[in-house]
């Protein structure tokens, strides 16, 4: 099981430099385990950046994956992750999830590098 986390999920929907480095990385369907939290943070950021109907469509295309929903658990795992690790909420919920499922995190988020179970691939440079 793979969790890509948010950063991830952008490069690759762009196909940046970044997006064509992770193409590999990107887990099947089946195997793809999408945070609700993530879902949050991609459909906004799809629908500032490239329109409500590309953001459906993300969105649609997430809940063919295996959907993990934020719970008591996960968000008191995420509180503990936030103070030892200094991760933001959005990125210890994501973490946490990653965790209790026993997915490996797929990122671009530098804040990850280096943490048991994290996939990180830097951002191209321009």
């Amino acid at each position: 099981m793979r969790l890509v986390d948010t950063s991830a999920w952008i490069e690759w929907l762009i196909a940046s430099p970044t997006g064509k480095k992770l193409k590999s990385a990107i887990p099947a369907r089946e195997e793809w385990l999408v945070p609700t939290i993530v879902q949050l943070e991609l459909s906004k950021w799809l629908a500032r950046e490239v329109g409500e109907e590309k953001a459906d469509q993300a969105i649609a295309f997430t809940q063919m994956c295996v959907i993990a929903p934020l719970d008591t658990k996960i968000a008191l795992s995420a509180a503990e992750l936030c103070v030892r690790h200094k991760l933001a909420t959005a990125d210890a919920i994501v973490y946490a999830t990653a965790l209790e499922h026993g997915a490996d995190l797929l990122t671009c988020d530098s804040h990850f590098d280096g943490l048991p179970g994290v996939t990180f691939v830097a951002k191209a440079t321009a």
